[in-house]
């Protein structure tokens, strides 16, 4: 192309070669995500990321790469921690109520519970992980 009085081109919009090299940037960025347990949605990376698929894949990367991950290190503190506080058995867990996140399933979990008219309080108490309470092994109607 020749241009006259001081005009220059400027590219549009990206060139084939530019196209591919992001299409490989975002495939290498999928590789890693899913190599350490990240859902490729959560990047960010144009595609079929809509608000739903979002919220779920956000709840799978808790529920399948952060929870076990702290819990195992939750076990090798406590294990490592146990003799100097001089208890045979020690334990330390993440505590999932506290990962907003994770509230939709915590809010369905309790609508379960209070739903079952079959269970006692304390078998209640126990599902949503509070321990038992005297006089608790009724029915409540």
């Amino acid at each position: 192309m020749v241009l006259e009085g001081g005009l220059d081109w400027k590219a549009m919009s990206l060139s084939p070669k530019d196209m591919d090299f992001m299409e490989a940037k975002h495939s290498a960025a999928r590789e890693i995500a899913l190599a350490f347990g990240v859902p490729p949605m959560l990047l960010a990376i144009p595609g079929d990321n809509t608000y739903a698929n979002y919220a779920e894949a956000n709840r799978a990367f808790y529920r399948q790469s952060v929870l076990p991950l702290a819990n195992r290190i939750g076990a090798a503190l406590a294990q490592w921690l146990s003799p100097g506080f001089g208890a045979a058995k020690l334990t330390l867990v993440a505590d999932a109520d506290r990962i907003e996140a994770l509230g939709a399933d915590r809010a369905a979990l309790w609508e379960r519970v209070t739903r079952a008219p079959f269970l006692s309080v304390n078998e209640k108490r126990g599902a949503t992980g509070y321990g038992a309470i005297e006089g608790g092994d009724v029915l409540m109607s």
